[in-house]
């Protein structure tokens, strides 16, 4: 009997093991409060964290949405963007009036709880309801509530609240006789309820209770969306226009993905992880643009507005293009990216990831901080504030306005982080990082720059002591030819690759790195529509470049860019406006054209860009 007690009990280890054991990331995040701004990042999440988390979010009206009922589909989203983001910005800044708001509505919203348990907008009697949104609305309380435990407050009140809600859910989606998840939603293949995965995965997580596994081995087998297996079709290899059907939605179906993400660290089975990195990889060829987002609505998925892929990045230049780049999407897409670069530490996500930041995220928001354009366009009105949406408590609230705080709080998460073998430096934002390199030695980076002005990053030890360790700095690929020092010493530097150097590091070292920001000259990619052939675009260091009809009433007009071997010499002026961060002379035929920073063009009065510049064919 007692060989037979200590059988059970070596079973139950294993079978503990088996499933707590996971995928070891290739880098980690560093705790909160390690990494500080003090340039353009700096000023966008300062603004957005004043305008609109702590200033134009209704949070109590957020709630009663869950008492009284939606006004429209899916519109109990809206709490739980707007305080996932609060969680995060709370993770970068600790200050006590952001957690202050945090904790009240997390806690106005537990109270919202309804009978079996669940936190949703429709009543228990009407529950699951597709049409509503009903699970895209919980998956939303989910994460927020995820985020607020797991970066504000680790509160047993709310991990209970998440337990209760999820096990709501398993109990009603499922195999017969429960409810199928592919038959709830209210898009044409209902690829919005399976995003479930995200929230299950990150509980499961927490409880290791073996049910949630099971629900999310339950979805990924569902295959993501109504007669279209999404999964089946990345891992395969399909361009991501053709998945998913006639609604191939960009943000859904990455929200999926990153769950899938989450599944494959516990589960480690490669396909997942193939399927995922097919999809990574096809997005940035088939769909992202000039301004590191992607989506559209030419020449194949007119119907879904812009938030569909379709083919972006060959169609971005197509001047039927009247709505593109929701976003959502491009905000998704940087958290996927962000997925990836923890997973596989691969410096091709950092590349998408300062590409969207710079251009179509900052060029996305509005100049108050309170708010983000719905879509973007590259040629034409650039922002656009109209889109799925409505007025809550004298609030004009829409997705994007919420999700685009979203995208700059992962800025500060992804900026420094660390490896198994010493601190990894992505992005070259002016600000400091404090790294742990064992549990009794701390270094700290400073970075002193004006990136993206200029090149020239100067990084700073400061430590107690010497201490060995290797430390890993992103090299961008479009940095063709990258100087990088020590103290004076060379140490090699490529394109597209982490340059590491492994040595003991003593207080007072300086890193000198200076990347390579000669003007790239861009073609035009050549899409179905052959009016949009004839378009060059600019690009220095990660800024895109733009004419803004603000400054230049023939912003529209073709002209022929000089350029020898691929660059453009151009010239930095001061900005004739204060909001304007960078402007350039562009040498063309007739003498020089003006163009700044697509981020600085001010769309929100209706005046036009040009970011791809038409010329008359000779």
């Amino acid at each position: 009997m007692k060989y037979k007690s200590l059988y059970i009990i070596v079973v139950v280890i294993l079978l503990c093991n088996t499933i707590v054991a996971q995928v070891k990331d290739s880098f980690s995040a560093l705790p909160a409060n390690s990494v500080h701004f003090e340039h353009v990042f700096e000023e966008a999440i300062q603004r957005s964290i004043d305008k609109w988390i702590k200033e134009s979010v209704p949070y109590p009206a957020l709630v009663n949405k869950f008492r009284d009922g939606r006004d429209f589909f899916a519109q109990g989203e809206m709490w739980g963007k707007a305080v996932r983001s609060g969680c995060m910005f709370y993770r970068y800044t600790q200050d006590p009036k952001l957690k202050d708001i945090l904790d009240k509505t997390v806690k106005d919203m537990m109270s919202a709880s309804r009978s079996n348990g669940s936190i949703s907008c429709s009543t228990v009697e009407n529950q699951p309801d597709g049409p509503g949104g009903d699970l895209w609305e919980r998956k939303y309380v989910l994460l927020a509530m995820h985020q607020y435990y797991t970066n504000v407050e680790e509160d047993p009140a709310v991990l209970n609240s998440m337990i209760a809600q999820l096990d709501c859910i398993v109990n009603q989606i499922g195999l017969p006789p429960k409810t199928s998840i592919l038959d709830l939603g209210w898009s044409p293949n209902h690829i919005e309820s399976s995003t479930l995965l995200e929230p299950t995965m990150r509980l499961y997580n927490i409880t290791k209770d073996r049910k949630y596994l099971d629900f999310a081995t339950y979805i990924v087998n569902e295959g993501g969306a109504k007669g279209h297996n999404i999964i089946e079709g990345a891992l395969n290899n399909i361009d991501p226009y053709k998945i998913g059907g006639v609604y191939p939605k960009a943000y859904e179906m990455m929200s999926l993905f990153e769950g899938l993400v989450e599944y494959y660290r516990v589960t480690k089975e490669e396909k997942w992880k193939k399927a995922t990195l097919n999809l990574f990889h096809n997005i940035i060829e088939k769909e992202i643009t000039l301004i590191g987002n992607g989506g559209g609505d030419q020449p194949y998925h007119p119907k879904v507005l812009g938030e569909a892929w379709d083919n972006t990045a060959v169609e971005q230049t197509n001047p039927d293009m009247e709505r593109m780049m929701e976003t959502c999407v491009g905000v998704t897409w940087l958290k996927l990216c962000s997925q990836l670069l923890r997973l596989t530490g691969a410096p091709l996500t950092v590349d998408m990831i300062e590409k969207y930041a710079y251009n179509g995220l900052l060029g996305a928001m509005k100049p108050e901080g309170d708010g983000f354009s719905y879509v973007n366009l590259l040629n034409g009105v650039k922002t656009n504030k109209k889109g799925w949406g409505g007025i809550v408590d004298g609030t004009y609230m829409t997705c994007c306005n919420l999700n685009g705080p979203m995208g700059l709080t992962y800025l500060p998460y992804v900026a420094v982080m660390k490896s198994d073998s010493g601190p990894v430096i992505n992005l070259y934002e002016k600000g400091q990082a404090s790294v742990a390199i064992s549990e009794k030695h701390t270094v700290d980076f400073t970075i002193e720059t004006d990136y993206p002005k200029s090149g020239n990053i100067t990084i700073k030890v400061s430590q107690k002591g010497d201490t060995s360790f290797n430390l890993k700095l992103r090299i961008p690929k479009w940095s063709t030819v990258t100087s990088l020092k020590v103290n004076g010493k060379t140490y090699p530097a490529s394109a597209g690759t982490y340059a590491e150097i492994n040595r003991t590091w003593s207080n007072g070292d300086s890193i000198e790195l200076e990347l390579d920001m000669r003007c790239r000259i861009i073609d035009a990619p050549k899409g179905s529509n052959r009016k949009g052939d004839h378009f060059k675009a600019l690009e220095r260091g990660p800024i895109v470049l733009t004419r803004d009809e603000n400054m230049d009433e023939n912003y529209n007009h073709p002209e022929h860019i000089i350029s020898q071997n691929g660059y453009v010499k151009v010239k930095e002026v001061q900005p004739i406006h204060k909001h304007i961060k960078l402007q350039f002379k562009v040498p063309v035929e007739n003498g020089y054209i003006d163009m700044i920073d697509y981020a600085s063009a001010n769309s929100w009065t209706g005046k036009k860009v040009f970011t791809w510049i038409p010329y008359e064919p000779k």
